[in-house]
Parts: structure tokens; C-alpha cells; sequence
């Protein structure tokens, strides 16, 4: 199994004080501002940056140890890397730029199929949308039969509609790889959308790190993020189109309203909603303004600073967070496995950018 094992500790070109694991097929993203120190890390992996004192090991073959002496140089280093610009080789084909890392020319059409641009192998990269080009620099990155996948910020060169396009080229795409993944990126809902794992970093340091719904409510995560609050998002589907300038979606545990949103009946979507605004009930609530009431079980409750707690719940098979005071959890005996109703105000229901999985 190829496992992946980093520690770096260096002083330049920013202070770097990192150490993770990345399983074999795990996706893991490295998040923080920019500065972070992020890219610097995937430097290090790929050989591109040595480090005052580091380790990088991929099962069980050394890469880097700078106590033993041992700096494998980069072209030995079996990593592929997709970087923010894609680096593609503008007078060569899609075809041609696959082949360039050293794939056959049956392999490197296999792979060009296997991220949808069968069809496009003739096309040189300025012939090419932003978001086929990424997708030959990640057919490129495989060509590479890689024991490490390295993703630099790779949707940032693209409009929010093709990154959203991506983000579901990416999912799918997981089932079909079998290395270590890790992807740098400053954006939270992209982590949370895609990573089995987070690892936070601010000023070169490890803030948080563990699975991606626990760590994404910490508020110490929230506040390094520039972020007041913690949201989840719950897919559903446009049901209804109602007279009144609403629209009812259908979701696994029922309705939920929101203000107009467009879209065709039978549209699957995904709608974000702030943790502060769900307020929880034991029962069906009756004789409120607030039009949504999902019915859900307590899966963990996590103090917060000062009088609050965030309360994960499951809602079918989703995750909602509602950010209650440690008083309510009390008066409503909430614990793990209880069930409740999370109730939502239909104007605190919004369309989130990132499309149903």
C-alpha cells in the first residue's frame, strides 16, 4: 500500500513545521491562507525544496532524510503534480503533452478518455477550455504512473461554473486511483466537497488536522480561515416552483423552502446553511414563522468558547451543524443518538455553489 509519510522542518523560504500521513487512495487537503506555507510542503515532496530537516517516505521507500543524507532526486521520485498554471506545452497536442510524460500513445488516449477529452487528443492547449487544459495536466500528472498525486491549487485559473464542473471530474475520478492524493487550497468548501481528511496551516504550522467534518467546526479553524462561522450544505431537488416567489425542494427527510432559485423541476442541488441559523426542537415544532423542520439524530456535540456548542446532527445521510448555547443542550437533554427537528427560516437557505456530488 502506498502510504505517504512527511515531516518538514525548515526556516526558509517561509518557517515550515508540518507532519502528516496520507493513506493509499486517501484524498487529504493541505488548507490555509495564502503564506501558509502550503505549496512550500508540496515542493518538498516533489524534490523541488529542501528543507533544513525533513523526512518524505512512500510505502516504505525513503525520498528524503536529511539525518541519514537522503535526497532522491526529483526525476526518480514517482509524483505526478498538477500546478496552478498546468504548465502545458503549448505547441504540442493533448495527446502529445500526455506522451511527453511518458505514456505510449494508447496509454496516454486511455488516460485522455478516462478524464472525458476523447475526441480532443488533436487539440493544442489554446485550442482547449480552462477546464479541459486542467484536465490533460491531470492526465499528464497520471501518465507519470505516480506512487504521489499532487494537486497545487488546481482550480483557482478557472471561472466558479467550471470549477464546479471539475469539482465532480475530481470525485469521479477517485474511484479509479489508488495512490495518495493531496491538494493545496484556500478555499473550505472545496476541502469539504472533496477531502477524506484536512490538514489546516497558518504561518507554517499545523492549526488542526483529522477528518474533514471535525475539523471544519473548530472555531480556532474558522477564525485562521478569516471565517465567523461553521455551515454545512444538503442536497435535495427542485420540487416546486411555488406562486408566492418561493421554491420547495425535495430532500431524503422532506420539504425544505428557500427563496426563488432557477432551475428545472427534478434539478438536483445543494443548499448551504449557517450553523447559527438552525435552532433545534425534540419535537414536530407547531405555530411558527420558520417554514422548515427537518427531522434528524444527534451524532456528537462539541463545546465551544464562551456559553456555545456546536451540535453535528445527521439528517438522512447528510451532516447539518447547529451552534446552540451549552444551556439549550442541557434544557433539552440532547446526547448522542437523540432525535430531533432542525428548524430553518427559509430565508436562511441558500443555493451553495458547489453542485450535488
Amino acid at each position: 500500500m502506498m502510504s505517504l509519510q512527511v515531516s518538514v522542518r525548515s526556516s526558509a523560504p517561509i518557517p515550515i513545521d508540518v507532519v502528516f500521513e496520507v493513506a493509499a487512495g486517501e484524498l487529504m487537503a493541505l488548507v490555509g491562507p495564502s503564506g501558509a506555507g502550503k505549496s512550500t510542503v508540496l515542493r518538498v515532496i516533489a524534490g523541488l525544496h529542501g528543507p533544513e530537516t525533513g523526512q518524505v517516505a512512500v510505502a516504505g521507500t525513503t525520498w528524503l532524510d536529511t539525518t541519514r543524507g537522503v535526497d532522491m532526486p526529483v526525476h526518480r521520485r514517482k509524483v505526478g503534480v498538477v500546478f496552478q498554471s498546468y504548465a502545458l506545452f503549448p505547441q504540442m497536442s493533448a495527446l502529445a503533452n500526455v506522451m511527453a510524460a511518458g505514456a505510449s500513445e494508447v496509454e496516454a488516449r486511455r488516460l485522455l478518455a478516462l478524464v472525458r477529452l476523447d475526441g480532443l487528443e488533436t487539440r493544442r492547449p489554446a485550442a482547449l477550455s480552462g477546464g479541459q487544459q486542467q484536465r490533460v495536466a491531470v492526465a499528464r500528472a497520471l501518465a507519470r504512473q505516480p506512487e504521489v498525486l499532487l494537486l497545487d491549487e488546481p482550480f483557482s485559473a478557472v471561472d466558479r461554473a467550471t470549477r464546479e464542473d471539475l469539482y465532480q471530474e475530481i470525485a469521479a475520478l477517485r474511484s479509479h486511483l489508488d495512490m495518495p492524493v493531496i491538494l493545496v487550497t484556500h478555499d473550505l468548501e472545496e476541502a469539504r466537497q472533496l477531502a477524506d481528511r484536512i490538514v489546516v496551516m497558518d504561518q507554517g504550522a499545523v492549526l488542526r488536522a483529522g477528518p474533514v467534518d471535525e475539523v471544519l467546526i473548530d472555531p480556532a479553524v474558522l477564525r485562521g480561515m478569516g471565517l465567523r462561522e461553521a455551515g454545512s450544505t444538503l442536497g435535495a431537488h427542485i420540487a416546486a416552483q411555488e406562486e408566492d416567489g418561493l421554491t420547495r425542494l425535495e430532500a431524503a427527510t422532506g420539504p425544505i423552502w428557500l427563496p426563488r432559485i432557477d432551475g428545472e423541476i427534478g434539478t438536483p442541488v445543494r443548499v448551504r446553511i449557517m450553523a447559527h441559523d438552525v435552532i433545534l426542537s425534540r419535537d414536530l415544532p407547531a405555530g411558527l414563522s420558520a417554514l422548515n423542520a427537518l427531522p434528524c439524530v444527534v451524532d456528537s456535540i462539541t463545546p465551544g468558547e464562551g456559553p456555545g456548542a456546536m451540535v453535528r446532527l445527521c439528517v438522512g445521510q447528510e451532516v447539518l451543524l447547529a451552534r446552540i448555547t451549552r444551556r439549550s443542550v442541557d434544557a433539552l437533554a440532547l446526547r448522542p443518538g437523540e432525535t430531533c427537528h432542525a428548524v430553518l427560516k427559509s430565508m436562511a437557505v441558500a443555493r451553495s455553489n458547489v453542485r450535488p456530488r
